[in-house]
């Protein structure tokens, strides 16, 4: 029987090999690998480094045990690194060797790709951090411009807009449901991340919102400006639900929610800045010719279209076209999500070696487009999906209306205007630190439910203290201020954590794509009500508003905490091997039969 063969190895016409010998991978020194470089092909072309190159030198086995290699079509590199040869290895025989758990000859797998050192940590942390240093923090950044321009009119409210306008609580409400029903019925734009190149659809997406967002600053009547709302929740929904789903094309499972911290941080980042540059904004424009509210949409709104122009250039499609890395890094790049983004590709392909492999990700072609539809079916049928949809509504409830609400809330304690758009800023900004702490430590530990958990749970109770002091009619306003902190943390974290469970628990891109949307739009219906849940005659004390806030928290642990129990379960049972899913390649190198697939193990 032959064992699964090597993706690199030596010719065996060219070094002579014993018959009682096997060749396995050893470290070499400088002067060996100087030595052997015209006897044998390199594992890498112009790549290798002085003590960590690689080189199949004669290991004597115990006497007499024999087996024997077999030529595999190998995968090639983008670079056309890694040269192999077709020979055989032919070894002597050992009768009495049990070779019961020897498997049959087969094709290479990526389990056996894996196993050969195609870069070195140095390399991956240096994309990782330039990927994070980039790509992350530009699309941060739009995040919170997009999101400064749709929660801007809280603060724009309380600058005078609401008397120029002469709305009443109800048109406010409507202003405010207006961007949010677009934003639900075009979340299905997701999608088109996988139709059309990122760095085309991004762009547009960005300009349109800008001058959306800039065009609010000449409203003249409430009709004007709700049309102009609608417009605005379609340019931002085409854009921001999609973001994890794109830094998916970059980054691993176990990398994702630090990433997706990074970029949702941006929303209370930019919620702080808000509240600080609308009171620079409010104390410039008193007096001037502009009303401070037009002025406050103006600045916040046409930075994004200058930016428009800039991310057309700048955004990847895909890691192989990401001009701030190298060529190497970028060979890297694609390297390194190989393990997870090859699964789909083999689903295609025959054990028996007839068909050519399709490396697409290893050759640094782009990014494959379209959409799977099987894919997107079973999404829709997976009860999974809407249960993390429903964690994701009953957060938004409150993340909704937060931002939107807290200027006058703030206000309601007794403070000017002046003074309550400063202090609306650092509960955001202790909001962003918390974020990315919290999801370092969820990809650091791989858990997602704990901390999520966690957070609603303290959130819940924040709300609960709040609503306590106002059923009471504390004056003590500052423990009121005080619960605001560990609340805003607390939603915005889990935010962050159940768009990257979502990810996480989908395999192929399609599927992360569908998932995504299915969480968005059922998700983005909780806005509809904590948009209304804090009208302006349950003021100063916002009893209910606070109450409802603290149900809906409490509701996302609990589901949390179902949704852990059923991935256990199901974990369970896919190690079991109840769940065994079998393909045309075989991945295990441990033993397992051949064409056996491990189940895809869902993240806790």
């Amino acid at each position: 029987m032959r064992p699964s063969s090597h993706p690199h190895r030596h010719d065996s016409s060219s070094r002579s090999t014993p018959s009682h010998v096997s060749p396995t991978l050893t470290p070499s020194s400088e002067d060996e690998i100087a030595d052997h470089a015209e006897e044998s092909e390199a594992v890498t072309e112009d790549k290798t480094y002085a003590g960590e190159s690689y080189q199949l030198r004669p290991l004597a086995p115990r006497k007499g045990a024999s087996t024997s290699a077999s030529a595999s079509a190998s995968r090639s590199g983008r670079s056309g690194a890694r040269g192999e040869d077709d020979g055989d290895e032919e070894l002597g025989e050992d009768d009495g060797e049990d070779t019961t758990f020897l498997r049959g000859e087969r094709r290479m797998s990526v389990g056996s790709a894996q196993s050969y050192e195609l870069y070195t940590p140095d390399e991956e942390r240096a994309v990782v951090r330039k990927l994070d240093r980039r790509l992350v923090l530009f699309m941060a950044m739009l995040y919170c411009l997009s999101f400064l321009d749709r929660s801007n009119i809280g603060n724009a409210r309380i600058a005078g807009l609401q008397i120029d306008l002469h709305l009443s609580s109800k048109q406010y409400s409507w202003l405010l449901w207006a961007f949010y029903i677009t934003y639900i019925v075009f979340e299905w734009m997701t999608l088109m991340y996988r139709i059309f190149p990122p760095h085309i659809y991004i762009s547009i997406c960005i300009l349109s919102w800008g001058i959306i967002a800039s065009l609010q600053a000449i409203s003249t009547s409430f009709g004007f400006l709700l049309v102009l709302r609608a417009l605005l929740g379609v340019g931002e929904a085409a854009f921001g639900p999609g973001v994890p789903f794109y830094l998916s094309f970059f980054f691993r499972r176990n990398e994702l929610a630090f990433r997706t911290g990074l970029f949702i941080s941006a929303s209370p980042l930019s919620a702080s800045f808000a509240g600080a540059l609308a009171w620079v904004i409010t104390k410039l424009g008193e007096g001037g010719p502009l009303a401070p509210w037009r002025l406050l949409f103006l600045i916040e709104g046409f930075p994004s279209v200058l930016v428009a122009v800039w991310a057309w250039d700048f955004i990847p499609d895909s890691p192989s076209t990401a001009k701030f890395l190298s060529p190497r890094l970028r060979e890297v790049a694609v390297l390194r999500l190989r393990q997870e983004k090859e699964a789909e590709d083999e689903e295609e392909e025959d054990y028996d070696g007839e068909k050519q492999e399709q490396q697409e990700h290893g050759n640094g072609k782009p990014r494959s487009r379209g959409i799977d539809f099987r894919e997107i079916l079973r999404t829709l049928k997976d009860p999974k999906c809407y249960l993390t949809a429903a964690m994701f509504f009953s957060c938004n409830v409150a993340f909704s209306s937060m931002p939107v609400f807290l200027p006058t809330i703030l206000r309601d304690m007794n403070h000017t205007s002046l003074t309550a758009q400063a202090l609306s800023a650092p509960p955001y900004l202790f909001a962003f630190l918390t974020v990315l702490l919290t999801a370092h430590l969820s990809d650091h530990h791989g858990s997602r439910s704990i901390p999520l958990i966690l957070h609603s749970l303290l959130a819940s109770l924040s709300y609960l203290l709040i609503a306590l002091c106002g059923y009471f009619r504390s004056p003590n306003t500052v423990l009121r201020y005080a619960a605001l902190f560990p609340a805003t943390a607390g939603f915005f974290s889990a935010i962050t954590l159940i768009i990257t469970w979502t990810l996480n628990n989908q395999e192929g891109d399609t599927a992360k794509g569908a998932g995504m949307a299915v969480l968005n739009v059922i998700g983005q219906m909780g806005p509809l009500v904590g948009t209304s849940i804090f009208p302006e005659e349950d003021g100063p004390w916002y009893v209910r508003g606070m109450a409802i806030c603290a149900a809906f928290m409490l509701l996302v642990g609990v589901l949390a905490g179902i949704l852990r129990v059923v991935l256990s379960a199901q974990n369970r049972r896919a190690r079991n091997g109840k769940e065994t899913r079998y393909q045309g390649v075989a991945v295990d190198e441990g033993g397992g039969n051949r064409g056996e697939k491990k189940a895809f193990e869902f993240m806790l």
